[in-house]
């Protein structure tokens, strides 16, 4: 069975990294060319030195090799992905949607919402009602049952006739009750009684720790949300201005071509930054209203036991088990 937020959340992670990135590195690959192309042209002018062509020439090999690692890594995701939609022969294809689309939550009112509905929580809760109830159950057993017994049987014994004939056919019935008078299982309350107040820990316990993990997530999520206002409203807009003055400087042969090179190398690492954290706010978002379940291809427990947590979250165990057994 998949869960439609892993799925989101791994939807999410393969527009980021399949898409975004590789046509960013793809880009910026043809300016690295480019730019070897002019810094040739330069060099046959007599306006560029061997040390700028060489430079060139390296970025343009560098962009390359982002590129190649762009086109793994799209291989990489795309498979996990369909993994976790249960298709592996799901053929590479674009994502529908757009990262910028994400609509915005209350972090702290989700983080609230994950520690009083998690399942996590409501698994070790389910332990505190068995360990009452095997509480109750050890109670009852102090009390003396009623145990009657009756029936029908054959009895061999001889009558004592002339004859010696048995007594045959013959009815019965018993009535007793064993009294306890030193053993009133104590023993047994006790344990039941310190399960009863373990398993009530173990919800403190479960709570305390999503607690722990949501903060983080909503840090992550608080801090993306920021970066990427800034990114797109401050940084980027004025990274592409200075690229373009930059370039109309070089073209009225008011500035060095280097400087064209920083410009765009800077404006598209920012266009990379930006995506990356629109993935962190897009997947933050959707952990926080998955109760933190991100995980589709964790192995089931077995039957009858505590289902098995996820990577991101330590769910309380099963009550007499040990640490080995989990």
């Amino acid at each position: 069975m998949h869960f439609p937020h892993v799925i989101q959340s791994r939807k999410v992670r393969a527009w980021a990294i399949l898409i975004a990135p590789l046509e960013l590195r793809q880009n910026l690959s043809k300016l690295a060319d480019n730019a070897v192309e002019t810094s040739h042209q330069l060099a046959n002018v007599g306006q560029a030195d061997a040390p700028d062509v060489l430079e060139s020439e390296v970025e343009a090999q560098q962009a390359e090799l982002a590129v190649t690692m762009a086109e793994q890594n799209q291989q990489r995701v795309w498979k996990a992905l369909s993994a976790v939609v249960g298709n592996p022969r799901l053929p590479l294809m674009r994502l529908e949607g757009k990262l910028e689309d994400t609509p915005p939550v209350n972090a702290d009112e989700l983080a609230e919402k994950i520690i009083s509905e998690s399942p996590a929580v409501r698994i070790a809760e389910l332990g505190v009602k068995r360990a009452e109830a095997t509480l109750a159950r050890a109670k009852r057993e102090s009390i003396p049952d009623l145990q009657i017994r009756g029936g029908m049987q054959q009895n061999g014994e001889l009558l004592s006739e002339p004859n010696g004939r048995p007594v045959g056919l013959q009815g019965f019935a018993d009535v007793g009750v064993r009294i306890p008078i030193f053993n009133r299982n104590q023993g047994n309350i006790a344990t039941a009684k310190a399960d009863v107040e373990r398993a009530k820990r173990e919800v403190e316990r479960v709570k305390l720790v999503l607690r722990e993990r949501a903060a983080t997530v909503v840090q992550s999520y608080t801090f993306s949300q920021t970066a990427v206002d800034r990114y797109k409203s401050q940084m980027i807009p004025r990274a592409q201005k200075a690229y373009e003055m930059y370039a109309k400087r070089y073209q009225e042969m008011a500035s060095a071509y280097p400087q064209v090179l920083i410009a765009q190398r800077t404006l598209m690492q920012l266009e990379v930054s930006y995506i990356t954290a629109l993935e962190t706010f897009a997947t933050s978002s959707v952990s926080l209203q998955s109760y933190l379940l991100t995980d589709g291809l964790e192995a089931p427990s077995q039957p009858g036991g505590i289902d098995q947590p996820v990577r991101e979250v330590n769910i309380p165990f099963q009550m007499g088990t040990s640490p080995q057994e989990r």
